[in-house]
């Protein structure tokens, strides 16, 4: 997010270090179920529900959530079970997302399935049309195996559904 230069950034749920890392560069506000006791000057931490976010809608211009939504609706974390629990976390992201803001997404990629109750695994294809209403800005793929090379921009749907386990990341914007 530092790249895209944002007044601030907000990031929902993903790892500590990622936040902790980029407010170096970006003000961050995170957001979980637990806020973080964290105390950096560019970090600020408040509790949020990915179900229910406490933010108008189009009001937030540059936002992330990794490694999150793939667990939602599944009940490992404590959560309510609820088989659309991702797809609500999804149209809450599109919601509070402003015109022209840029958000970022990763989720597990490959051939799509649910691992009951840890996680998710998405194809290419539902994921985009998930985000249907936001258009794909870029695409990495984190390949499973190393053989198929390390961060591979803008890879084919084809080369994700070889996947049994790969790391999708996309950027979206409004």
């Amino acid at each position: 997010m530092a790249g895209t230069k944002p007044a601030k950034h907000v990031d929902i749920s993903s790892s500590l270090y990622f936040s902790g890392i980029v407010s170096a560069f970006v003000p961050i506000e995170f957001y979980d179920y637990r806020p973080a006791a964290l105390h950096l000057d560019q970090l600020k931490s408040g509790p949020a529900d990915l179900l229910a976010l406490p933010f108008a809608d189009d009001s937030i211009e540059s936002l992330s959530c990794m490694h999150v939504i793939e667990h939602i609706g599944l009940g490992r974390y404590g959560d309510q079970l609820d088989p659309n629990g991702d797809l609500r976390a999804i149209n809450e992201l599109k919601r509070v997302l402003t015109p022209g803001g840029k958000l970022l997404i990763v989720v597990p990629v490959g051939q799509p399935k649910v691992v009951f109750n840890a996680h998710r695994i998405y194809s290419y294809e539902q994921v985009v049309s998930y985000f249907s209403g936001l258009d794909l800005m870029e695409f990495w793929l984190i390949p499973d195996t190393a053989e198929q090379g390390g961060l591979i921009r803008n890879a084919s749907p084809e080369l994700v559904a070889q996947q049994s386990w790969g790391c999708g990341c996309f950027l979206f914007t409004k």
